[in-house]
């Protein structure tokens, strides 16, 4: 899908392996949309690759909103509540940036959120891109969020029945 509004994805290393992470999915998704990894251990991150012209980045604030002008280059960090807060406040460049805030909404979920109106990466990302004005993008990537959290909670309803039948034949 093309997307007007240009993603730069700053993925903490930890996420790349998760069946879970939909930062992943999100690049899979969107036609200009970078993701670079932070924090691999023996491979620094070239910090100067992180976009500062025109850019805001995606992250609560009490001051957040929407920034004017409207950012060219948004930059999501994909990870944990946690690991996304240590790394916004231990990057210069990200500190420098202008957010762009989003109200929490409460979802169906494959990862039990830390904050109760957590977003996942790929939720928050469509929010974001529809609050600039990117609907179709916004659309493509709510639609392959439900997709996903659809077939996810069938094989863990499909794996908890099983455990659940395998229990009941081996009881005395």
């Amino acid at each position: 899908m093309e997307n007007r509004t240009r993603v730069f994805m700053l993925r903490h290393w930890q996420e790349r392996m998760r069946t879970t992470n939909s930062g992943r999915w999100a690049g899979l998704v969107l036609s200009r949309c970078e993701i670079v990894d932070h924090g691999v251990p023996g491979a620094p991150l070239d910090f100067s690759r992180i976009p500062t012209s025109g850019a805001a980045v995606l992250f609560p604030s009490p001051a957040g909103g929407i920034t004017s002008p409207l950012p060219q280059t948004l930059v999501v960090l994909d990870a944990t509540w946690a690991q996304a807060r240590r790394m916004l406040q231990r990057i210069p460049e990200l500190q420098r940036l202008p957010r762009l805030s989003l109200p929490g909404v409460l979802a169906e979920r494959l990862r039990r959120p830390t904050v109760k109106s957590g977003m996942s990466t790929i939720e928050a990302l469509a929010a974001a891109l529809d609050l600039l004005g990117d609907a179709e993008a916004a659309r493509a990537l709510t639609q392959a969020w439900r997709l996903a959290v659809e077939r996810g909670l069938s094989l863990r309803c499909s794996v908890e029945r099983r455990d659940a039948m395998r229990a009941e034949s081996s009881a005395p």
